[in-house]
């Protein structure tokens, strides 16, 4: 069976979609690539995300690329990449989007945990929270709109360069109010930060992104995360069937910086049970403001 990892990808530099050209191979997942393009129309680059039909097999694949398309296609907020066109070519599905220049958060969290000088392993609250705020105001305008994402992640999270502004990527996996009743619950999405209620293939809504932040915001604040050295499949069913045990210590038993009401922001973002958590984004967004006005990180947000 064909994998991403054996085609070759430079066989499609060159290839013009419409108004697009790939010009450069920009990275590669599991199941996909993207590519830079050039769109001679507009006179920009843009970006263009395949899934080729070799290993595209189930209509499930083909079905959630085009379903993330759609989904993004209704959305319109700064810090959500937009999708401009989607559709197939006789080697691959596609869309075209706007390219962001710049890095996951994944990347910088991953290069300040290397810094020689131990204070400066983790990145500093002034950019931490706003950052944290502008992705909990994209994903309560997307939960307004009905999109929830299910798998908000430090590399779904890109800074643009210019502007050092986040943007949210890769819907690939959302869920809408709208989506068929009967469809069968699966488990998608990173272990490490998807929900205990994700995990336990149930009912779903804002609140799965938000435990999901919280996780990121306590990973960036504190450096790292307390957990076992355990599988994907051992993270899927502690989350599933004992919640409580994941984090094996508090976040202010992590890094000194923590206060109280950092950490009991933290915990409620990660509170085991979706009740027990912020509402929504905004409430959420609201505690990171006041917390960080306190101490002088924010003029606005």
């Amino acid at each position: 069976m064909a994998t991403i990892s054996s085609i070759d990808l430079s066989r499609y530099i060159g290839t013009t979609i419409g108004t697009v050209t790939l010009v450069k191979l920009l990275g590669k997942g599991a199941m996909g690539a993207v590519f830079i393009g050039y769109q001679a129309t507009l006179k920009r680059q843009v970006a263009v995300k395949i899934l080729p039909k070799s290993i595209a097999h189930s209509t499930k694949a083909r079905k959630m690329f085009r379903d993330e398309a759609e989904t993004v296609g209704i959305l319109s907020h700064p810090a959500i990449v937009p999708v401009y066109e989607m559709g197939e070519t006789d080697d691959f599905f596609f869309q075209v989007m706007q390219l962001i220049i710049g890095q996951d958060l994944r990347t910088i969290i991953t290069r300040a945990r290397k810094h020689p000088v131990p204070t400066k392993r983790i990145l500093p609250f002034s950019e931490t929270i706003p950052w944290l705020c502008q992705v909990l105001d994209a994903l309560g305008y997307a939960h307004d709109e009905g999109v929830y994402h299910q798998d908000i992640k430090p590399a779904n999270i890109l800074i643009d360069d210019r502007f050092r502004r986040p943007v949210v990527a890769d819907f690939g996996i959302a869920r809408t109010v709208w989506a068929d009743a009967d469809s069968t619950a699966l488990l998608f999405g990173t272990p490490l930060y998807i929900s205990p209620e994700q995990a336990a293939c149930a009912e779903t809504d804002g609140r799965t992104d938000i435990y999901s932040v919280g996780v990121i915001l306590m990973e960036m604040v504190a450096g790292r995360l307390p957990i076992r050295m355990e599988s994907a499949a051992e993270m899927i069913k502690r989350k599933k069937t004992e919640p409580e045990s994941f984090f094996t210590a508090r976040p202010s038993e992590l890094h000194p910086a923590i206060d109280h009401e950092l950490e009991a922001i933290i915990c409620k973002a990660i509170a085991p049970r979706a009740e027990h958590r912020f509402a929504d984004c905004q409430e959420f967004k609201k505690q990171l403001e006041a917390y960080a006005r306190k101490g002088s990180l924010l003029s606005s947000v």
